[in-house]
C-alpha cells in the first residue's frame, strides 16, 4: 500500500517563491514536513491505497478533469491555523469550489480507493509550515509572516496526483484540465 493525495501544484516559479519560504522555517525552526511537498493547493488529503489500482484511478481523474475548464487561482497573504500552521492564504472562487466538490463527488461514488473526503468546510490554502512547528515557536514565526503580503494569481492547469516515496511526495501524474497547455 502507498500514501496518495490529490492537490492542484503551483507552477514552478510559484513553487520556488513559496520554497523560500518553506526553507526559511527549516532554517530558522527546523520545519521539516512543509518542503516534503511541492507548493500546492489540497483537493483529497493522503489516504492508503493499494499500487494495482492506480491505472485506474489516474484514467478516471483524467477523464474527469478533460471536462473541466482551467480557472484562475488567487493568493490573499498569510494566515493560520494557530498555533501550528501557516500557510499562503487562497481566495475561494466558484470554479474553486465546483471543481473541489466534483472531486469529493467522484471519491464518495468511488470508496474502493480509500480516499477519505474531509467533511470540515473547504479553506484552500499552501501549507509553509505544518505538523513540525512546535507551539512554543509559533508566536515568533507567525509575528515574521502575518504582516508579509503574497497577493499572486495563477491558472490552475490540471489536478496532480501525488504518492509518497517513503521521504517525500512525488508528482505521480498531472490530470489536465480543457485546454491546458
Amino acid at each position: 500500500m502507498y500514501m496518495y493525495y490529490m492537490a492542484i501544484v503551483l507552477p514552478e516559479e510559484l513553487n520556488k517563491e513559496v520554497l523560500s519560504y518553506k526553507q526559511y522555517m527549516l532554517d530558522k525552526y527546523n520545519c521539516k514536513v512543509g518542503l516534503k511537498s511541492p507548493a500546492h493547493l489540497t483537493i483529497i488529503p493522503p489516504y492508503w491505497m493499494q499500487r494495482e489500482k492506480e491505472q485506474s484511478l489516474l484514467n478516471q481523474l483524467d477523464e474527469i478533469c478533460l471536462r473541466v475548464e482551467r480557472f484562475p487561482i488567487a493568493t490573499k497573504n498569510f494566515s493560520a491555523f494557530k498555533p501550528r500552521t501557516i500557510f499562503i492564504d487562497v481566495d475561494v472562487d466558484e470554479k474553486l469550489k465546483h471543481f473541489k466538490k466534483r472531486v469529493d463527488h467522484f471519491f464518495l461514488d468511488h470508496q474502493d480507493y480509500g480516499a477519505k473526503v474531509d467533511t470540515r468546510p473547504f479553506h484552500p490554502h499552501i501549507t509553509i509550515a505544518t505538523r513540525d512547528l512546535y507551539k512554543k515557536s509559533f508566536a515568533e514565526a507567525w509575528a515574521y509572516f502575518e504582516s508579509k503580503e503574497f497577493a499572486t494569481a495563477f491558472t490552475g492547469t490540471g489536478l496532480s496526483t501525488l504518492r509518497h516515496n517513503g521521504r517525500s511526495w512525488d508528482i505521480l501524474h498531472l490530470s489536465r484540465f480543457q485546454n491546458a497547455d
